[in-house]
């Protein structure tokens, strides 16, 4: 099973400190939908993982949407008579309004208001502010700075481009060695810019993962396929241009915010009841370390789940994160920075992650050779050879697994039914198969669930 061999607990935290470094490598870049920032970002993610780029031309349709011009910034400031700069995008990105069109005027206090956004109740963080779809342009200020500012005049620049250009997103692919084609997507928003926890973490944590699953001794039977790329056109642009592949997508993940304090998360596909779904429960209730993650029902409201699973796609997509979108004082601020993520909390979540992908990889319908009755066991090495006692946890597991291999349900659903570890489940159907009793059904019950054909 993948689990032997992915992140236990020392290569979890080994793990968790090299996707710390990644992060903070990554902080200082100003991210948007499109640009440098973007680039620089999967150039570094490059370096930890193999990477097949794709660039798509700004008006190319994506759905409903088209791919925007694209942004880039080099500086912003607003200063005062004295030359002072009272607002200065050297000194955080998030100065800027995303997406802001070039600007270069002198204006009073009065004329620069409307063009200001800050946060009277938390006056010490600078909030995020994007204006993609709409040609507008602002600063985004501490509210305690803001009120300090005198009437004017002041000198506003934006030196900015926003011009024709692409969306750049990239893929890690990990091939899977059995003879299915079905794939694992995990995809993660790449589109923010000194935001550490939202969505650096949810990048951080998605690279270690690929990481491991391109270096374990096993690899896995599916194809995983990790995608980068920015929040909603970035999903609706990949979509666009593979509707093919969609076909095989068994499973699949949005991550991000892993690095907070709050507990795991996870919010289910529209589907409800898909192979992530029911893996991703299973984990979760079935470790003292998540008695407290919390299982979410689906809503159109959140990350790029919502593109995944609308209705014309309703692919089996789940999300993963600690404190949901929203739902801290930290999100979409400045404070959203280094001080709020935990190295142990990255290393939680891999380990959960491995854990998931692990069942996800795994799980497959089993169909009993000899159903007639129980074989013998002993005879083939799978049971003790003094009787009397009651059977230990292997061999009851092998016994769960003959009786429900009926063609009709996957490991995952006998390890429910039995309340058995799938893990357990999982190894006694490997020994089963093993000593020639078992079989796997390629059309499985999952893969027959699978969303719309192309």
């Amino acid at each position: 099973m993948l689990l032997d061999a992915l992140l236990p607990d020392d290569a979890a935290s080994a793990a968790a400190a090299d996707a710390w470094a990644l992060i903070e490598a990554l902080y200082p870049l100003c991210r948007s939908l499109t640009g440098d920032g973007v680039r620089q970002t999967l150039d570094r993610i490059g370096e930890r993982i193999p990477l097949v780029r794709t660039e798509v031309p700004s008006g190319t349709p994506a759905c409903d949407w088209e791919i925007p011009r694209e942004w880039n910034i080099r500086d912003a400031w607003i200063a005062d008579a004295a030359g002072h700069r009272v607002v200065d995008f050297r000194a955080h990105n998030l100065h800027v309004m995303g997406y802001s069109v070039p600007v270069r005027q002198t204006m009073t206090l009065e004329e620069l208001q409307p063009h200001l956004h800050s946060l009277p109740n938390r006056p010490d963080w600078i909030p995020y502010r994007t204006s993609y779809y709409r040609e507008q342009w602002g600063f985004c200020l501490r509210h305690r700075d803001r009120e300090r500012l005198g009437p004017g005049p002041y000198e506003v620049v934006i030196d900015a481009d926003l011009a024709p250009g692409h969306l750049s997103y990239a893929e890690s692919v990990i091939p899977g060695q059995g003879e299915s084609d079905d794939e694992v997507l995990v995809y993660t928003h790449t589109c923010h810019p000194s935001l550490a926890n939202d969505n650096l973490s949810g990048i951080a944590v998605a690279v270690e993962l690929a990481r491991a699953l391109h270096q374990a001794p096993t690899k896995p039977r599916l194809t995983w396929r990790f995608i980068f790329g920015p929040g909603t056109i970035g999903s609706l642009a990949w979509l666009s241009r593979n509707e093919e592949r969609l076909g095989r997508v068994r499973a699949g993940l949005v991550l991000g915010l892993l690095g907070d304090p709050g507990v795991l998360h996870y919010k289910h596909s529209r589907r409800g009841d898909t192979l992530t779904d029911r893996a991703a429960a299973h984990v979760l209730r079935g470790t003292d370390a998540h008695a407290q993650a919390k299982l979410l029902d689906f809503e159109p409201y959140g990350y790029d789940e919502r593109q995944f699973c609308s209705p014309g796609f309703d692919l089996p997509m789940g999300r993963l994160t600690r404190s949901p979108n929203s739902t801290y004082a930290e999100y979409h601020t400045s404070a959203d920075d280094l001080t709020l993520i935990r190295p142990a909390q990255l290393a939680s979540a891999l380990q959960t992650l491995a854990r998931l992908a692990s069942v996800l990889d795994a799980n497959r319908t089993p169909l009993n050779l000899s159903p007639k009755g129980e074989p013998r066991l002993g005879k083939r090495g799978l049971y003790g050879s003094v009787g009397g006692g009651a059977p230990g946890a292997f061999e009851h597991a092998l016994l769960w697994v003959l009786n429900q291999a009926d063609g009709t349900r996957d490991l995952l659903a006998i390890a429910e039914r039995a309340r058995l570890p799938f893990e357990q489940v999982e190894q006694a159907a490997s020994a089963l198969e093993r000593a020639g009793l078992l079989d796997t059904l390629d059309d499985t019950p999952e893969s027959r669930k699978k969303g719309p054909p192309p």
